[in-house]
């Protein structure tokens, strides 16, 4: 059974979490869900339930998923020994992208992240913030030198999106494309041979 960590901090953009999570949900995957304390603050203001009431939901859904203290450093996602196939961190906040960028492992999704690196597996970070820093810019680049996938959430609009979650699943659907996992989230680019 594939396992994967799937992150959420306290950037702006929980909906791209929740609609990740959901898309994952009936697939034979193993999630383990870390959130940061302002994650799960900033889940509720947006989404307005609590990410402890929407775990217990989707934990009766789905008896693979896993909710992570992100205090907790003797988990088995802080060991390399303990093979989970690719982390995602959407959104990902200019914080959490700096400490991993640095190595600062202080919490249990910064270390969980600096093991995907170490062990050459797939990390993937979806920034939500703008306009970026040259700092910002300066680590996401570093991270990119180092093999992680930087993916922003910047939808497209090729595919004549028409509500709000039209945008949202483009992204998530990037963000299933780059952690292996077939979706059909978003319109692919067919190419227009009119144009």
């Amino acid at each position: 059974m594939k396992k994967l960590i799937i992150a959420v901090t306290g950037a702006s953009g929980s909906v791209y979490f929740k609609r990740l999570v959901d898309c994952l949900l009936p697939k034979e995957i193993e999630l383990h869900i870390i959130a940061t304390e302002h994650g799960s603050q900033v889940f509720e203001y947006e989404m307005g339930i609590s990410l402890k009431k929407q775990m217990e939901e989707w934990q009766r859904s789905n008896g693979h998923i896993i909710w992570e203290d992100n205090e907790n450093l003797f988990s088995p996602v802080a060991s390399g020994s303990y093979q989970c196939d690719a982390m995602a961190v959407i959104p990902c906040s200019m914080s959490t992208a700096a400490e991993i960028a640095n190595g600062i492992t202080k919490s249990l999704l910064t270390r969980a992240a600096d093991v995907m690196l170490k062990e050459n597996r797939k990390l993937l970070l979806v920034p939500r913030e703008t306009p970026m820093s040259t700092i910002h810019l300066k680590n996401l680049y570093e991270l990119s030198r180092l093999g992680v996938t930087v993916l922003p959430a910047m939808p497209g609009f090729y595919n004549q999106p028409g509500t709000m979650m039209d945008l949202v699943d483009f992204v998530v659907g990037k963000t299933l494309d780059s952690l292996g996992v077939q979706n059909d989230c978003y319109k692919r680019w067919e190419g227009n041979s009119e144009v």
